[in-house]
């Protein structure tokens, strides 16, 4: 709800009604199954086990049957999705985007044989001897920052490198990537 109060409500709304109708368009077979699936994961009190649990919420009005139609035949088409987040109205410093990119890891230390997973490094707080390293899956990520004082931040894209990608080289190509897509759709 501070979203609608700092950005004003109808424009807001419109806003959010425009990039739903577009994320809908980034869904193929079964797309309204697969919408409201994606509503009951944002709307989940908490972490859910399986998919049958989230058609249980009340943004599933579908029965469990249609979850696993959305889910085996239906497809997000990312690229499309990609390019939504730059669509969106930017927090601006003098008229100005700025943008900062960080590399984050999300830590899963219950997920030591996923594929694709690194071992990232975790400093202590206590000194050089706490570090340690713990299985996961690094992210960089491009984000719009704005000029009040907010823990909130825009984040037009984020890209999990691979286990042989350099760090470096991924963000080479990530940012001109988002300020090509922001000059795109008319920012």
């Amino acid at each position: 709800m501070s979203v609608l109060v700092r950005a004003g409500g109808r424009e807001a709304l419109a806003e959010l009604s425009r990039f739903r109708t577009a994320f809908h368009g980034c869904l193929s077979a079964r797309a309204d199954a697969f919408f409201e699936l994606t509503d009951a994961l944002l709307c989940a009190d908490g972490p859910t086990r399986t998919p049958a649990e989230l058609s249980l919420l009340a943004e599933h009005q579908r029965g469990y049957g249609s979850l696993y139609g959305a889910l085996s035949p239906g497809r997000l088409e990312t690229e499309t999705l990609r390019d939504l987040p730059a669509s969106l109205p930017m927090p601006r410093f003098e008229g100005r985007i700025v943008l900062a990119v960080d590399a984050s890891p999300w830590l899963r230390s219950d997920a030591a044989c996923s594929p694709d997973r690194l071992f990232c490094l975790v400093h202590g707080r206590i000194g050089r001897s706490s570090d340690h390293v713990v299985p996961g899956r690094p992210y960089s990520f491009v984000v719009a920052l704005t000029p009040d004082r907010t823990s909130w931040t825009q984040v037009p894209d984020a890209v999990r490198p691979g286990p042989a990608d350099d760090a470096t080289a991924v963000t080479a190509d990530q940012l001109p990537a988002v300020v090509e897509r922001l000059i795109t759709s008319g920012q």
